[in-house]
């Protein structure tokens, strides 16, 4: 335990040193500014293969844990937008394109100073650095259809029970379980790909996972607490007005790309702690 408490307050110290906060804040911006766009496109491309309302919850599911307690806001707006699909793909399309690439390059700069202790890495080809955020893209589209799936199925199974020597046991809580528990594995999973594609130079999966796995543990702790502080104490609408979605939603963002440059610094610690 002594030991942990000192890697903690070791990578705590780095993280400050790294400017962690103002770096978490530039990727927040760029990512909110990126983030209807990308779903909104997301949910046009899916729509061709999917039921719109199922596409819908599964998109409500996703910002729920993104932006909690301002996902139905975002999520009217979505659905305005899919009603308007043919008028806004093109300005989609722009848009997503030049904010994820602002937004990568952050990200990119981000993983640089964090990951500094590495000795004689190449830097990644131009080239390679403007296809990543079309590949990650489509990574979450994908990761988004899955979800999409494994929703329809639990919701299925949901309906069903079980009959065992007369008891009967309604399948709805175990169907919840496992979707919070697939969401759960699917936001660790995209958290360690990034960290293992974002970073110049050899990160470890195992290394990854564990960044991910620390920095997925946090937000959803820190989530919670965010449900109920903006349910019960917060006054923000009060004080911003109409202003109250973009500001909380960046506010929120802020907090997890500071828990995701965390994770990363926790595997930066990690890797000089093994040399």
């Amino acid at each position: 335990m002594k030991s942990a408490a000192g890697f903690a307050r070791q990578t705590i110290r780095d993280f400050n040193g790294n400017h962690g906060l103002l770096l978490a804040g530039a990727i927040a911006y760029y990512a909110l500014l990126s983030m209807v766009p990308l779903l909104t496109l997301s949910a046009i491309v899916l729509s061709h293969w999917m039921d719109r309302a199922e596409l819908l919850a599964a998109i409500g599911h996703s910002l729920a844990w993104l932006v909690p307690s301002q996902s139905k806001v975002v999520l009217q707006d979505i659905s305005a937008l899919l009603e308007n699909q043919a008028e806004i793909g093109l300005a989609l399309t722009v848009t997503l394109v030049f904010f994820s690439s602002l937004a990568f390059s952050v990200l990119e700069k981000s993983m640089a100073v964090i990951f500094s202790h590495r000795e004689n890495v190449k830097s990644r080809h131009f080239l390679v650095s403007a296809i990543l955020p079309y590949f990650f893209v489509l990574l979450l589209g994908l990761c988004m259809l899955g979800m999409t799936v494994i929703s329809v199925t639990l919701q299925s199974m949901a309906q069903e029970s079980v009959h065992l020597l007369g008891h009967h046991w309604s399948l709805k809580g175990l169907s919840g379980a496992l979707l919070y528990l697939a969401g759960l594995f699917v936001e660790t999973f995209i958290l360690a790909m990034l960290y293992l594609i974002l970073p110049t130079g050899r990160t470890r999966a195992s290394h990854a996972l564990i960044g991910g796995f620390v920095a997925m543990s946090l937000w959803e702790a820190i989530r919670r607490i965010l449900i109920w502080y903006f349910s019960n104490l917060s006054r923000a609408s009060i004080v911003y007005g109409s202003l109250t979605t973009p500001v909380v939603a960046l506010f929120s963002m802020e907090i997890a790309a500071t828990l995701f440059l965390l994770g990363a610094q926790v595997i930066s610690e990690y890797e000089r702690l093994k040399k």
